[in-house]
């Protein structure tokens, strides 16, 4: 991603060549949109990518991260955080199921993970379980006055 694919009135991002080799937008929550802020002052506004690799003391090196170093410094984070061991895909199943969890319909979650058809995202839907099928019951209200007996 480049600095350019950025729309902060938006809160969202245009990730190129992305999983099947299209072109998405991906939209940031709150937190994760502050966060980019805060990056972005210490990164700065010249164009180019998004995100550049840190040295040691602070220093930035304006040039684009391989993908390798993306996952190497996920990796590292996981581990400081006692998380065991993941892959990417593990991050794409947490965004879908997450997105059922609370609610997003199937084929706006097919759209957001970029699945061609929503057969596709609902395969995710499987992996919740027991819990999340209590909790859309849960959504549901019956009228029903109790009688005095």
């Amino acid at each position: 991603m480049d600095l350019a694919d950025w729309m902060e009135l938006d809160n969202c991002l245009t990730v190129r060549s992305s999983k099947g080799d299209k072109d998405r937008t991906t939209y940031l929550d709150d937190g994760a949109a502050a966060a980019l802020e805060d990056w972005l002052k210490w990164r700065g506004d010249e164009p180019g990518a998004l995100f550049y690799p840190t040295r040691k003391g602070g220093k930035l090196e304006a040039r684009r991260m391989t993908d390798q170093a993306v996952l190497d410094i996920l990796q590292q984070r996981g581990k400081e955080a006692q998380i065991p061991s993941f892959s990417p895909h593990d991050f794409r199943r947490t965004f879908i199921i997450n997105l059922l969890d609370r609610g997003a319909d199937i084929s706006t979650v097919q759209k957001l993970a970029g699945h061609a058809s929503p057969v596709t995202a609902a395969r995710y839907d499987d992996r919740r379980g027991e819990a999340a099928k209590c909790r859309a019951a849960s959504l549901l209200h019956t009228p029903y006055g109790r009688s005095q007996f």
